[in-house]
């Protein structure tokens, strides 16, 4: 039996996905086809396309817009009002005047890797990747791909610092090494790759 919890104000497609744990809050809309893994949250009025696959414990703040086809892997944070976008070049009609349909555009989607985090009313302007445990700062509008462990911050987004697992930033350890200060975790920078030393704990 599942151990979901589903407000009697979400609004599910037939064909959602939810893993045991998670939980879908007030007036969220979740489309048909998408997966939700274990211990998943989606915040109140939330919103998540079709087929959108989310990873496990995942959390999706109050409002969040995750437009299909994006691809969340596991422990990945989305902020209050953030938006995933998914057209390059958004238009309600054709060249001719008549409406736009789904056959007249190509979604492309947004990835988040594993553990990385997207602040509050943050924009990713599909397509685009962020990399493992990142971190975009609230407001930023990030229009190219994040490095692991980068933290960006701007309009548009630009790596100001590193951070470490635990959302803290990097302390400069000589010799192109960086520590976290609240884990230890010791890194290696070459140029504008950062390598986490042992890493043992993340696929």
């Amino acid at each position: 039996m599942s151990t979901a919890r589903i407000q009697a104000t979400a609004d599910l497609d037939d064909g959602v996905t939810v893993g045991d744990g998670s939980s879908v809050w007030h007036l969220a809309q979740v489309r048909g086809g998408a997966e939700l893994g274990k211990n998943v949250i989606v915040g109140r009025g939330a919103y998540i396309g079709s087929g959108v696959h989310v990873g496990d414990n995942c959390k999706i703040q109050n409002y969040a817009l995750v437009y299909e086809p994006a691809h969340l892997e596991d422990g990945v944070f989305i902020g209050p009002a953030a938006v995933l976008t998914n057209d390059t070049f958004p238009r309600a009609i054709n060249p001719d005047g008549t409406s736009k349909s789904a056959h007249d555009w190509e979604p492309v989607g947004v990835t988040l890797k594993h553990g990385c985090a997207i602040g509050a009313r943050a924009v990713c302007v599909a397509p685009v990747t962020v990399g493992r445990w990142a971190t975009v700062a609230a407001g930023s509008v990030v229009t190219r791909d994040v490095p692991d462990y980068a933290l960006v911050a701007g309009v548009p987004a630009k790596r100001i610092k590193w951070v470490g697992r635990s959302g803290f930033p990097l302390e400069p350890a000589g010799d192109n090494r960086w520590i976290d200060p609240k884990t230890g975790d010791q890194f290696v920078q070459d140029g504008e790759t950062l390598t986490l030393l042992d890493d043992t704990t993340t696929p």
